[in-house]
């Protein structure tokens, strides 16, 4: 009698199967914790200093320094983190993350030695840097092209998350200052997105543009319902792929459209730095100190603005296909630059408890008015504004001068308020905000409900539409 044996099934990472409805949601989750981490690490700063300073005898500038190095990490991370996701894959540099995130976070709260700290930081912002490209990279390869917008938007929203998270636990640890647990909670989603992003594919995108075919093949069966799309969805890829590695960092300039494409990106991320948000993330509990208020009385004054971020980036989201990028964009920074004025008014009278309360509700006003605006509109804005072949390399210049003034503005925010006065750092933020809202009335189309190759030739031509 022969007794026959099922053959084993193909070595795949991921074996064609039946299609599995809330695949993508899940890997859009368990991914968008990257940007949840991101968030967590670069506002939970803020209340540690308070502690980390005075246990360390930091002075002014090493204060600076402190907040700093995740952001020189973060310039870092962006320059490698594409060439590491685009040469072992997204899944595996999220996996990576994930444990970097994880060591960086206990390294930052655990070791008792100061340069142990800040070299532990400076990994943080490299897994910050790194994942504010690979998580919306690998979240727009696995989404199905109707929702992929709404899926990308979904990481801001978590980073958004992430920095009230970061407030809230800095508020509850306040009474026994704890920045090391602050600092080290961080290790919690960390290895939740570790343990969640094992079983999750890999980028059907990836896969096939290095020839692996039938195994994106596989994915695809697995996160689309319908074999047509499928089928479609490989053939688009393979056509973009080709498109991508005739595209040199040279050629991107050789195209008129692509080189307005890219002063737009870079003025919008020059806009959103200058505006002051992240000096005003990393350092409100500093500020509110400096002008009255107790240790736990700021932290408390920035869980607000934390909130006031979170549910402002929400309305955004909301808000954006409905009004049009220019109108959000344009309006919420001149709306932005107001609120700044009227802070830094605030600091000419003195510090009563009626002006503190002014304080707050102003910065408050200032997160909201910002994360509706200009905090989703970087990411948005260089998503739209490049045909699909050279957007990895033409929107990396945005996202390096996002990280490179956020890094200037860390190190100079607390010297300005000493040696100058914080009327001047918010006024300064303000004239910055109208500059860079008037440039973008000349330059910036309105690319609602338009096709990216509508815009393209826009850009092409010069003639820039206003109105949707």
């Amino acid at each position: 009698m022969t007794t026959t044996h099922a053959a084993p099934a193909p070595a795949h990472e991921v074996p064609p199967s039946p299609y599995r409805r809330g695949t993508v949601p899940k890997a859009a989750i368990v991914a968008g914790l990257g940007g949840l981490l991101f968030g967590y690490d670069t506002g939970i700063v803020s209340a540690a200093l308070l502690y980390v300073t005075p246990e360390y005898s930091l002075g002014e500038f090493a204060q600076q320094a402190f907040v700093a190095v995740l952001l020189a990490g973060a310039i870092v991370g962006v320059l490698v983190g594409g060439t590491v996701a685009d040469r072992f894959g997204r899944k595996p540099t999220l996996i990576g993350l994930a444990l970097l995130y994880t060591l960086g976070a206990l390294g930052s709260s655990a070791v008792p030695w100061l340069p142990v700290i800040f070299a532990s930081r400076f990994v943080l912002g490299l897994c910050v840097g790194a994942s504010s490209l690979a998580v919306p990279m690998y979240i727009a390869e696995i989404a199905p092209a109707k929702v992929r917008g709404r899926l990308v938007s979904f990481n801001q929203l978590f980073v958004a998350l992430g920095i009230f998270v970061s407030y809230l636990v800095g508020y509850a640890l306040a009474p026994t200052q704890s920045w090391r647990w602050m600092i080290g909670l961080a290790a919690v989603p960390a290895l939740i997105m570790f343990v969640g992003m094992l079983g999750l594919p890999e980028s059907p995108r990836w896969l096939a543009a290095r020839g692996q075919v039938e195994r994106a093949r596989g994915i695809l069966d697995r996160l689309r319902p319908d074999p047509a799309e499928v089928a479609g969805e490989l053939g688009q890829i393979a056509e973009a792929t080709a498109q991508e590695r005739a595209v040199s960092w040279r050629s991107l300039f050789a195209s008129r459209g692509v080189r307005r494409g890219i002063t737009i990106g870079v003025v919008v991320a020059a806009t959103n730095q200058l505006a002051g948000v992240n000096a005003i993330i990393y350092y409100a509990p500093t500020m509110l100190t400096r002008a009255g208020f107790g240790d736990s009385a700021a932290i408390l004054a920035s869980v607000g603005i934390g909130g006031a971020f979170l549910l402002f980036t929400l309305i955004g989201l909301l808000l954006v296909d409905v009004l049009g990028r220019r109108p959000l964009l344009i309006g919420g920074t001149l709306l932005v630059a107001i609120a700044l004025v009227a802070i830094g008014a605030l600091y000419l009278f003195p510090q009563t408890e009626l002006i503190g309360q002014l304080l707050v509700v102003g910065l408050v006003v200032y997160e909201g008015l910002f994360a509706a605006s200009l905090g989703i509109a970087i990411w948005l804005v260089n998503s739209e504004i490049f045909p699909n072949h050279v957007r990895g390399k033409a929107s990396s210049f945005g996202t390096v001068t996002h990280w490179g003034l956020d890094l200037v503005i860390s190190l100079v925010v607390l010297t300005v308020i000493t040696h100058l006065s914080a009327t001047v750092l918010f006024w300064a933020f303000a004239v910055f905000a109208v500059t860079g809202a008037a440039v973008l009335w000349r330059i910036l189309p309105e690319t609602k409900g338009r096709t990216l190759e509508d815009i393209e030739q826009e850009l092409e031509h010069g003639a820039i539409t206003t109105r949707v």
